[in-house]
């Protein structure tokens, strides 16, 4: 009997999990296409096929049978490209039993949606269903004997001949391109209105919450923010003679909203008067009318009730809506309608932080994006596949439990690939641990494989989507191409565009005595500065003014030292400027050795860094003050203080 080699891929991968209108739609996404994934992989395994890589998760396979023990899976962990080995001869082995395997389960899952919110819904709205759920998947594999031909998926990309129906009518909020499903073709219709307004007053479950007003989807979209509710019974016949079952799936994903206020709102959980507590909760309730999708337990929160010992708090704030902890946006009458309530929960809001000692709430997240370096190369050897498997599911295996420790929701954990979103004060710390975690996962493997990162800051009303995309971008353009890989880099995104950039190599950037992130311990310290004492924020702007004074920016506003002015002078200028700040004004003092040593470290972050192919680093001599400002909107958590 030959031995045959399957290859499948499975997409469009970016834009049915980037376009995202809230986290819940970026969770969904990337959910499906792991749980699709993984429908692939036992219809290979059920034709006596074995899966090269990734290695396999048993348990989360047995769940698509209905075999699952312990918590059923929440998280995407499947890859959506493997390679099947010891598939029978081609005759035996069906590789269209794969792709049928797929649509089945697609067009399933679609089903079950379609029966619990749409049934009644007009026949213009079901032939746009069938449309987009027939034609949205792109699934392509090849089938060979040679174990070698390791670029058959991309060769068969060369004449793919998956071709999108075009799409009429108004379209879709969360899906470029693609139509909304009531089939009305003129965007300020009324029908139009009426046709979601009476889908949101349907009754279906959560239904209020999970549909804005105004929001208009199409089947794609639709079945993304809905397949929760239903997913817990689906039960789909299968080619091949299987049955494929869903599971009880959480449909709380925390909003960007709650995830920037999670921080702060453990503080309030800590110290809050619980009278205060209860009218603002009360107030925000009625505002809200029902809890949402933000059942969510972040770290920080159950450690905030722990230290309080009143686990009974947690009811009374658990799902709110997070931006009911924004003045502005609750001031917003596109986002709350009833301005005079909202009045209210503004009040409540304004007491409650007066009750206690507060800084402001910050408006700011964190998407993290990591991604290992130089696997495919490893790849093209086979006598590595086994050992590039067994080490990314060690570490796919750990990381939900440092995103947990770091109060932050994963997304998505697969492979080589991270995807989480944290609050702002941990997710440099975050990316550090699991960038250890990667290295040791693979210290026994003599794989030399290592991990990128990338971090987005954003405000809370960045539009999500132009968030995840530009994660990408900072990933591979500037974290591994331009800075050298095994490194992190950092944006930060305002309401009115892009604020500041960043990248440094992990070994750089991290202080290996104490093993913390040099940027991270500098904010915290200039922090403390701002506390105990009159340290001025001019500090940071008389720096900055003196990076800008030295020379001309090159084409990446990176500045160099003029000629003869040495890496000392410019320390000695910067320690002369911090001690005249006003850091000894206050109850502590900081030494000369202490100025020395904290400037010392700013200025090995300012400098530019980038690792050679050969794992040399390079300093370029340039200065980028972005490094500054990070430092400094760390320290602040994004809220000027003036």
């Amino acid at each position: 009997m030959t031995e045959q080699y399957f290859h499948f891929t499975l997409g469009p991968v970016q834009s049915f999990v980037s376009q995202a209108r809230r986290t819940r739609d970026f969770w969904a996404g990337s959910f499906l296409l792991s749980w699709l994934s993984s429908v692939a992989m036992l219809a290979v395994i059920k034709q006596g096929g074995k899966i090269i890589f990734p290695q396999e998760n048993p348990n989360y396979l047995n769940w698509l049978e209905n075999k699952g023990t312990g918590q059923p899976p929440r998280q995407g962990c499947v890859p959506n490209r493997f390679k099947g080995s010891h598939a029978t001869v081609p005759e035996d082995f069906k590789p269209e039993l794969v792709e049928q395997s797929i649509r089945s389960a697609w067009q399933a899952l679609a089903a079950r949606v379609w029966q619990q919110d749409l049934a009644d819904c007009p026949p213009a709205t079901r032939i746009i269903w069938e449309r987009q759920v027939t034609g949205f998947w792109e699934i392509s594999w090849a089938l060979t004997d040679n174990i070698d031909e390791s670029n058959l998926l991309d060769r068969r990309k060369n004449w793919r001949n998956h071709l999108p129906s075009a799409e009429p009518g108004v379209k879709c909020m969360g899906m470029d391109g693609w139509q909304e499903l009531s089939g009305i073709n003129t965007p300020n219709a009324e029908g139009l209105k009426r046709f979601w307004n009476d889908l949101r007053q349907s009754g279906a479950t959560a239904i209020q919450t999970d549909l804005r007003e105004h929001e208009y989807l199409c089947a794609i979209a639709f079945i993304k923010r809905r397949f929760a509710h239903c997913f817990a019974d689906l039960v789909a016949p299968m080619p091949g003679g299987w049955t494929l079952y869903g599971w009880q799936v959480s449909a709380a994903v925390p909003s960007v909203a709650y995830m920037a206020a999670a921080p702060w709102l453990a503080q309030v959980l800590k110290q809050a008067p619980e009278p205060e507590l209860k009218t603002f909760h009360d107030e925000a309730k009625k505002l809200t009318l029902q809890y949402g999708e933000y059942d969510t337990r972040l770290d920080c929160i159950d450690q905030a009730l722990t230290q309080r010992n009143d686990a009974r708090l947690f009811w009374k704030t658990k799902s709110l809506d997070g931006n009911v902890f924004f003045e502005a946006a609750l001031a917003n009458k596109n986002i709350y309608q009833d301005q005079k309530q909202a009045g209210r929960v503004i009040a409540a809001l304004k007491a409650l932080r007066q009750a206690i000692t507060l800084e402001p709430v910050s408006p700011f997240y964190a998407v993290l994006m990591m991604d290992g370096d130089r696997l495919g190369s490893f790849m093209s050897d086979r006598n590595n596949h086994q050992k590039i498997s067994e080490g990314l599911h060690t570490f796919t295996t750990g990381v939900a439990a440092i995103v947990k420790e770091h109060s932050g929701f994963l997304i998505y954990a697969g492979g080589d690939d991270v995807l989480a979103l944290l609050p702002l004060e941990s997710a440099l710390n975050c990316a550090n641990q699991l960038r250890l975690h990667y290295l040791r996962s693979f210290k026994d493997s003599q794989i030399a494989t290592t991990l990128s990162g990338a971090i987005e800051y954003a405000h809370i009303r960045m539009p999500l989507g132009k968030v995840l995309s530009d994660a990408h971008r900072l990933l591979d353009d500037i974290a591994k191409t331009q800075t050298g890989r095994d490194a992190i880099a950092v944006r930060v995104w305002k309401p009115g565009g892009q604020h500041l950039q960043w990248a440094m190599p992990w070994e750089k950037a991290i202080d290996k005595p104490t093993g913390e992130v040099v940027i991270n311990r500098l904010a915290d310290d200039f922090k403390n500065d701002q506390q105990v004492s009159q340290f001025s924020n001019s500090f940071f702007f008389n720096v900055e003014s003196r990076f800008a004074g030295l020379q001309s920016k090159n084409e990446q506003g990176e500045i160099s030292l003029p000629v003869g002015f040495s890496v000392e002078t410019l320390q000695k200028l910067i320690v002369a400027e911090y001690l005249n700040s006003g850091v000894n004004r206050g109850k502590t003092t900081i030494t000369l050795n202490e100025a020395e040593k904290r400037v010392k470290d700013l200025l090995s972050q300012c400098f530019v860094i980038r690792r050679t192919p050969e794992n040399q680093y390079t300093e370029t001599g340039q200065l980028n003050t972005h490094a500054m400002q990070l430092i400094r909107f760390l320290a602040q958590k994004g809220v000027d203080h003036g």
